[in-house]
């Protein structure tokens, strides 16, 4: 388990955490943001979004995902039992960008077989979770941008624990154009048999750092363990597990 440093924060000078891989810190004192490598503060938009659970009031979005579904277990809801459940505030790049691939291709599926030009326009509000080698399902994740506010530190409950960016605002810029342009390839598999031709050009509007609040929670059902990610802001299941319906006559 890598062993937690500190630094001072440059704003209030409180000590601020942070774990090996980290570049952007948030002061749990004050919301400051500092720069771990020089120590200096770190000027950008810096947005979250509320959290609406308690620990006791979470188990009501669980129960419900519990009782609905057809893929579930009809007992699901009645025989599981919460065992943990762990409220974070996961950092995230948000990418305004617009997006326009220009491309050729051949269309095989009818003979003769045709060549194929066009465009690929769209705008983006593209996630990207802030920490490395992470398996946080981000494209299953709507994120309530509707509901962000300003950082406010005095926001966060004291029970809940905030993760530090360990990618900038660059590295998060070309991660999002690099899935995009896969997106945009992808979209294109559909419609064309070959690429022969394919070019993309960004227009990159903002980047909003952010600090959104996730719920984990695992439950216990048969005695096997599943885990729930919720988003604290809606109370919508992000993604769980479920565990497989039993089909036998006995």
């Amino acid at each position: 388990m890598a062993v937690a440093q500190s630094i001072r924060c440059s704003h209030c000078g409180a000590p601020v955490e942070f774990n090996p891989g980290e570049i952007i810190a948030t002061c749990r004192y004050c919301g400051f943001m500092t720069v771990i490598e020089t120590g200096q503060s770190y000027n950008f938009e810096h947005a979250l979004l509320l959290n609406k659970y308690d620990e006791k009031q979470i188990e009501e979005p669980v129960k419900n995902w519990m009782q609905t579904g057809f893929l579930k277990p009809p007992d699901l809801a009645r025989k599981s039992k919460i065992f943990e459940k762990n409220l974070v505030y996961l950092p995230f790049w948000i990418v305004s960008v617009e997006a326009i691939t220009s491309y050729k291709g051949i269309f095989e599926r009818i003979t003769p077989p045709i060549v194929k030009e066009g465009k690929i326009q769209k705008e983006y509000d593209w996630l990207v979770l802030a920490r490395e080698a992470a398996g946080f399902p981000a494209r299953e994740y709507d994120v309530p941008l509707e509901g962000k506010i300003p950082y406010d530190f005095r926001k966060i409950e004291g029970f809940a624990k905030v993760l530090n960016s360990e990618i900038d605002r660059d590295e998060a810029l070309k991660i999002a154009k690099q899935q995009i342009e896969a997106h945009h390839r992808f979209l294109l598999q559909q419609e064309l048999d070959k690429i022969i031709e394919m070019n993309t050009e960004f227009d990159v509007k903002q980047a909003v750092y952010l600090h959104a609040p996730v719920w984990f929670i695992k439950y216990e059902y048969k005695g096997r363990n599943y885990q729930l990610l919720i988003d604290g802001a809606t109370g919508n299941v992000i993604k769980g597990e479920i565990p497989q319906k039993g089909f036998g006559i006995f």
